[in-house]
């Protein structure tokens, strides 16, 4: 692929799974692999170093300072890339289908592409029932209230870098994904989706393993929904 093509994975304590993600991702199609260490305690930033990766430190916890933090790295580079690639570094996605992501965006000129885990084969198991749900609510909203089809708010997702600018990022723990799907429904971009394969993560869940995480996650969702209508 001749786009030049950014991923960032937010990583806290993922130092099982981390090396995985990496060594997964079709070295042929990207330029860079940003793994931002989110205050993680294990071993975290030497398997990513170890893999291959740029690593960068992020103590304040939150997905979405992670995110950032990655973003920032990004824009204060020389070049800028054409397209980011966001990714988890649980190795619940298929960090293979990547090309399959960022197609729509360089074949269709799309300028964002949700990877689908309501679309593709999910493992038994791989999601929670609140997480499942979750999803259903939060897209069917988006849909009422920005009139905007998603069928998901996975994390597997591909932008085009001067559109995710314009959407000014903020969100700093567990609103980023929605935020961005909310913002580029008021901004007008096109959007798509690629069924995705999910299975298990590695390890457990910092987020959908916990009643709090829980808990934050859906609020935070639906915040960030009614926020920005």
């Amino acid at each position: 692929m001749d786009s030049k093509i950014v991923v960032i994975i937010p990583a806290f304590n993922e130092e099982n799974s981390v090396g995985k993600v990496v060594n997964d991702i079709p070295k042929d199609s990207v330029e860079e692999i940003i793994v931002v260490n989110n205050n993680s305690t294990d071993k975290t930033r030497a398997a990513a170093e170890l893999a291959g990766a740029i690593v960068l430190d992020e103590p304040i916890k939150g997905y979405g300072n992670a995110c950032l933090k990655g973003l920032d790295y990004v824009s204060n580079k020389d070049s800028n890339p054409e397209i980011i690639v966001f990714l988890d570094a649980d190795y619940s996605d298929y960090p293979e289908q990547l090309n399959e992501l960022v197609a729509p965006i360089i074949e269709n000129n799309m300028d964002m592409v949700i990877g689908s885990r309501a679309l593709g084969n999910r493992e038994s198991g791989s999601m929670t029932i609140p997480q499942v749900f979750g999803n259903w609510l939060a897209t069917r909203l988006i849909r009422l209230f920005y009139g905007y089809q998603f069928t998901d708010l996975g994390p597997f997702r591909a932008i085009k870098w001067e559109k995710l600018q314009d959407l000014a990022m903020s969100d700093k723990t567990f609103g980023w994904t929605v935020e961005m799907q909310v913002k580029a429904a008021k901004k007008g971009l096109k959007c798509t989706e690629v069924p995705m394969k999910y299975r298990n993560r590695i390890g457990k869940s910092k987020v959908s393993g916990t009643v709090y995480g829980t808990f934050m996650a859906g609020y935070k969702i639906l915040y960030t929904i009614f926020k920005y209508i």
